[in-house]
């Protein structure tokens, strides 16, 4: 405290000698150096008044407020303001006063001008020597880093990080010809981005910073690619959504991520839509501790649902969601309720003490290998059984809007996992009746870093040194993160009418063997560290994803990410018949399971790899 007082009493002094001097020079300056006697005198009889005065206006318009070490804009403006008035106020006051002496009007119009000089000067030269001489004793300790882009981004990156004391900006590089040679933030931009090697070993650097959040994802990936040929680690700024949200600041770099190699648009919602649709509703979700569901329960909870039911088979995923909810929105009421998605006797306890008016139907056994040996009749009850009981119960307990969650290998399916989804679409629109509850499927690819997924494989696989094993050269799959999927489910959901087949707009296909070359790099290693095997293609696998079957087509939708699938429906006589089958109590063998569903599923085949 003591320590403030003494930096205010310095300050204050500092500005009371500024009056000082500025008016004392707007004398000398009047009169060439050379003041006679009548106007010294003047000079020192109207000082007493002049120095208080100047000094009490100063502080009334808040300069001693501010922190010379940031003074900025602002604070110019404030002093300009300040000492404007104090200008005007000095010939009024003396001459209210009455004293008795002539004070040259030039001197009236000089003394503000110096002062402005000496008062703003004196902040800005401080901040100047703050930022570009107390930092420089520390630069043999300061990381060299080369920023890439030379945009706005880029110009307010290099500025923040002048003042860090980990980073020190060499240079820019940057594909315009034009901006080659040209300083910002007095940085300059030394050439283009493909020259990153040179300039890297020049100045002895190991870190470039991306800085394109808006560019295309090839150009990121050019980017990193350039960077890992070059034994420089990369890094990047936040996402140009996060910057422009006020979240994030420009300073805060990360590592590249895959999410900004894959490039996918930011998702446009319609807020006010789900809204209606989720606030203030008890809302369900089933298998609520999946890496969809447990996004999905995320999603939800920024519309304030009235509550919102966490429906789960798996005791520990469980609990971890309600931890997290409970540290990070202790104010929205969860429901944790483990229970089978089979058990109709607790989805009815459940229902019944809920009523949620929207069920997300996210339980499901997804992963293909797992499901297609040992464990093919289980797919068939938890997948196409237990979508039918939670949708029945829905129906009795007068759920408005049941959403279920489907998948890309529903379509033309080459295994037991994507016939047993494409089952469940089928059982839904077989219980879709008027006026009741409003079925709708969502079906999309596969997610970033969900259960199954081979991103976390990989990354396990590089922890160990590798190899990276890849089933085929070729093989393609849809990726998109697990926020936009959850996003898009909620838009499908309110659009929704009863039904409908939603189709996901993935954008376009990526190889599984760029997907690890992408991986190798981000994780700072090369491929001649990190090997890539190829295994074959596991059973049921196919070469590359479909989003539609073969006898389907779509149809536009007012969201640019959705589109309807016009598919093979199903009614009530082939659903009590499927129902015969899933529900017959007996333990079908592999084999028989893959009869069966040949006939539900007619487009299925089991030998089909590609």
């Amino acid at each position: 405290m003591l320590k403030v007082k003494n930096k205010l009493l310095l300050v204050v002094g500092h500005d009371v000698a500024a009056t000082f001097l500025a008016w004392v020079l707007a004398y000398w300056l009047r009169f060439n150096f050379a003041i006679s006697e009548p106007y010294m005198q003047s000079m020192w009889n109207t000082l007493v008044w002049v120095v208080p005065l100047q000094t009490f206006i100063f502080w009334r318009f808040g300069l001693y407020r501010g922190v010379w070490r940031f003074a900025s804009l602002p604070d110019l403006k404030r002093i300009i303001m300040a000492v404007g008035v104090a200008g005007l106020s000095v010939p009024v006051v003396l001459y209210m006063v009455h004293v008795p002496v002539a004070v040259p009007r030039s001197v009236l119009v000089l003394d503000p001008l110096l002062l402005v000089m000496v008062v703003g000067g004196s902040r800005f030269v401080y901040r100047s020597w703050k930022e570009h001489h107390l930092y420089r004793f520390a630069d043999a300790e300061r990381q060299p880093v080369l920023v890439l882009g030379a945009g706005e981004i880029a110009a307010g990156l290099v500025k923040e990080l002048s003042r860090s004391k980990e980073w020190r900006v060499e240079g820019l590089l940057d594909d315009d010809p034009a901006m080659v040679g040209r300083l910002i933030q007095g940085v300059k931009v030394l050439g283009r981005v493909d020259e990153l090697p040179k300039w890297a070993g020049r100045y002895d650097v190991h870190v470039a910073i991306i800085a394109m959040p808006s560019a295309s994802h090839q150009a990121r990936r050019r980017a990193v690619k350039l960077c890992s040929s070059a034994n420089v680690k990369s890094m990047t700024v936040p996402a140009f959504d996060d910057l422009a949200s006020g979240r994030v600041t420009v300073s805060q770099i990360r590592q590249v991520e895959l999410d900004d190699l894959l490039g996918r648009d930011p998702v446009t919602l319609d807020e006010e839509g789900l809204h209606g649709l989720l606030t203030g509703q008890p809302v369900m979700v089933t298998g609520a501790g999946g890496s969809i569901g447990s996004e999905l329960c995320r999603q939800i909870a920024r519309f304030e649902p009235a509550c919102l039911v966490l429906f789960e088979l798996n005791e520990f995923v469980l609990y971890r969601m309600e931890q997290e909810f409970a540290e990070k929105l202790p104010q929205l009421r969860i429901v944790c309720a483990i229970g089978d998605v089979k058990d109709e006797a607790r989805l009815d306890q459940v229902m019944c003490q809920y009523a949620p008016a929207a069920i997300f139907h996210a339980a499901a056994y997804k992963h293909v290998p797992l499901m297609e040996q040992e464990n093919a009749w289980q797919a068939v009850l938890n997948n196409v059984l237990g979508t039918c009981t939670v949708a029945r119960a829905a129906m009795r307990h007068g759920v408005k809007k049941f959403v279920l969650i489907s998948t890309d290998k529903a379509v033309n399916p080459t295994n037991v996992m994507g016939a047993t989804k494409r089952l469940a679409e089928m059982v839904c629109q077989g219980l879709q009746q008027e006026g009741g509850t409003r079925f709708v499927m969502v079906r999309f690819g596969n997610v970033l870093g969900s259960t199954g997924s081979v991103i976390p494989k990989f990354q396990e696989q590089i922890v160990h040194g590798g190899p990276i094993t890849v089933t085929h050269p070729e093989i393609t799959r849809y990726f998109m993160s697990i926020p936009e999927a959850a996003q898009l489910v909620l838009q499908a959901g309110l659009m929704g009418e009863g039904g409908e087949i939603f189709v996901l707009d993935m954008g376009e296909p990526v190889r599984i063997v760029e997907l690890a070359k992408d991986m190798i790099r981000l994780s700072g290693f090369s491929e001649g560290d990190i090997p890539i095997v190829f295994t074959g293609l596991r059973p049921g696998e196919k070469l590359y994803e479909e989003l539609l079957a073969d006898d389907e087509h779509t149809l536009p939708t007012p969201h640019p990410k959705l589109r309807i699938a016009q598919a093979r429906t199903a009614d009530g006589v082939w659903l009590d018949a499927l129902l015969q089958w899933t529900g017959s109590g007996e333990m079908l063998s592999e084999q028989e399971v893959k009869q069966g569903l040949k006939k539900w599923v007619p487009e299925y085949c089991s030998s089909k790899n590609s």
